[in-house]
Order: structure tokens, then sequence, then C-alpha cells
């Protein structure tokens, strides 16, 4: 290999960002990536019926972020999505976040204005001084009925962990809204990219300076990626260190096993995503076609079955993991001219604007 400024470990949204900036900087950038595609978690292709899905899962963007929204704007045009999510409980489909809709229909009341809602969820809420864990944040933000009919199940399908033995945090991210407002999200930008995201990040890595290695591990070629200015991972943190701080044990994570499956007719359902969180051992559907508009005789679904088996997906935050995680960061802060970027570096869930907030924000700090 001819001599690289910079070597950058996985072609996600992380090393992406940092290869783009990097490159236009002048620098020579090479991206060993595992897998057989660029784009990570991201990465979306075209089904043998013609339609666009993503092979791990929907992705929706949306950020407050200036900066961000500028900088994705400048490798794909794209096109403004609300995302809405609706549960399939007691035999209804309700509204997904908690809204006046999905307690009227699930608790048979006729709530009919924000002042209603407010005193409703005041008197269901169970309060606590500190919520300790995403049990006792769930009780303090909808109370016990809805707790258990929309969020204790799900929680221990996605987990495998009764929501008292998680962090405050994995519970805390779900927003309860006063009003009859459907929407998932609140953010002032959100959309999706007009030609898919693999689209967008081979615009993004499109640059003569990158030079990219798929099917590449960074363990076999850890010795020809040394002789560089910097090196960026974006693995798991643990496996950079060979699970030496734990005595082989790793960092816990979730991922997600996709059962896909082609429909002989337009829709299959009435909804982008339709969460089950009692019936089913999957938790949720996902139908391609509300995302992206496209026009088919066919739809394409996927059925998301939770696993400790797979991809790492969704850091598990028990008090034990984020311990052992602080262990390896203060090894990784030792290291020069090396540095952890990105969800499975961090062991920290970010949603993808943050993705892309802290890779450009580390470019700018380091540049």
């Amino acid at each position: 290999m001819a001599k690289h400024d910079i070597v950058i470990v996985g072609a996600g949204i992380s090393g992406a960002t940092l290869a783009e900036r990097y490159a236009n900087e002048g620098k020579k950038v090479w991206i060993l990536e595992k897998r057989d595609h660029i784009g990570g978690n991201c990465y979306d292709y075209v089904d043998p019926a013609g339609i666009l899905v993503s092979k791990y899962g929907a992705h929706i963007f949306h950020t407050n972020f200036e900066d961000v929204w500028q900088y994705i704007n400048r490798f794909a045009p794209w096109r403004p999505y609300y995302h809405k999510v609706l549960a399939s409980v007691d035999g209804q489909l309700v509204p997904v976040p908690v809204n006046i809709v999905t307690v009227n229909k699930l608790l048979g009341l006729h709530i009919k204005n924000s002042a209603q809602m407010e005193a409703w969820l005041k008197g269901a809420q169970i309060q606590f001084t500190s919520p300790k864990n995403s049990e006792q944040v769930a009780l303090s933000r909808v109370g016990k009925v809805l707790y258990e009919k929309l969020f204790r199940n799900y929680t221990k399908k996605q987990w495998n962990k009764e929501p008292a033995e998680l962090d405050a945090l994995v519970l805390a991210r779900i927003p309860v809204r006063n009003d009859f407002n459907d929407g998932y999200f609140s953010d002032k930008y959100q959309a999706l990219p007009a030609g898919g995201y693999t689209r967008l990040f081979e615009k993004m890595l499109g640059h003569p300076n990158i030079h990219i290695s798929l099917n590449a591990d960074f363990f076999q070629k850890r010795q020809e990626a040394q002789n560089c200015e910097k090196l960026f991972y974006t693995g798991p943190i643990d496996g950079y260190f060979n699970y030496s701080l734990s005595g082989g044990k790793k960092l816990q994570y979730r991922s997600l096993r996709f059962e896909f499956e082609t429909h002989n007719k337009e829709f299959y359902q009435s909804n982008s995503v339709i969460n089950y969180p009692n019936t089913e051992a999957f938790t949720r559907i996902v139908e391609y076609k509300h995302f992206t508009g496209q026009k088919n005789p066919r739809t394409t679904i996927s059925k998301e079955y939770p696993s400790d088996v797979g991809e790492p997906y969704y850091p598990l935050p028990s008090p034990e993991n984020l311990d052992l995680y602080e262990q390896y960061a203060k090894a990784a802060a030792k290291l020069k001219g090396i540095h952890f970027v990105g969800r499975l570096a961090n062991y920290k869930y970010f949603n993808m604007d943050q993705a892309f907030k802290n890779a450009l924000d580390l470019f700018t700090g380091l540049t």
C-alpha cells in the first residue's frame, strides 16, 4: 500500500465523515471496512422486487443541528419525511409517543385538550426524586397502566432484561405528548435522502484521496495501518484492546435479526412502522415503501427480532458495562495518534445526527 496520512476503521457515519473531511484537506485516507459494503448500518439496496430497503432496519434522519444539516445537504437531495409510529395494543393501533389519542383509545377516556391531558398525566405518574432505572423513568412519565401496556414487555424483548435492570437513560428517550401531535420526532429538520443512504455515502467517499478496502480486517492489517499521522477506530472499543482489561469478557450489546418478506400487494400495513409490545416475538414491522414513496405493485417488509447474537447495535447500559467501558476509555486516552469515535467505540447510543456531529466536532478539534 502507498503511504496514507489517515487510517479509518469503519465506513459508517463516523468513518465516512472523517474520511471526507480529511480528504478535502489534502490528506490521503485509507478506510478499512470489515463488511462488503460502505454505509455501516445505514446501508440500503434495491431488493429483487425492485424496492429500496435497508439491510439493518429503518433509519430516519432528524436534527436541530444547523451545521449537520448543511453538511449532509452537500451530498444528496433530501425529501421531507415526518415519522410516525403506531403500536398494536389490545387489538387496536395507537400512536407512539403517548398522546391524547393513545390514552383515550387504551383507557376509554375522552380527554379533549392539553390541560385535561396534563391533569391525567399528573394523576397517573408515579414520582421519584431521582429515577434510578428505566422502570422508574417510565412510571414517572406515563404511570403504571401505560407502562405495562406499551413499554415493559417491549423493553424486555428489546434488551432481554427487565426495565428495572436497565440504566434510566434507556427509557428516558421516550417522549410523551400532552396534545394530539402524533409525530415521533420534534426536530426542525426531518428528512430522507432522495436516492437512499448508500448513494449518499458513495458521494461522501468519492474523493480521489480516499481508498477503501472492503472485507478488510483491521487486526490483520494493523502493521500496515500503523504508519500514519492519525488512526480513527469506530469498532467496539474493547475489541481494539483484545478484551484485555476484562479477562476476555466483552462489553454487552444487543443486536437485531431481520426477516424480510415480499408480498403481492401494494401495501402490507397502514404505517411505516408498527410496534408489537406484547403479542409477537418480534418488536416491530417496517414497511419501506411508506418511507420512500416508491410505486410498485408489490411491497417488502421486515420483522425485527432482538438478539444477543449478530452485529452490535445497542450498547447495553448496565452499571457493570458502564464501569468496564470507563476502564477502556482511560486506556484509550493514553494512546497517541489514535482516536475512538462512534457508537461502538464510545459505547453510547448516537442518533444519526449525533454521529455526524460527533465526527465533525472531532475533526474540527483536531485540525
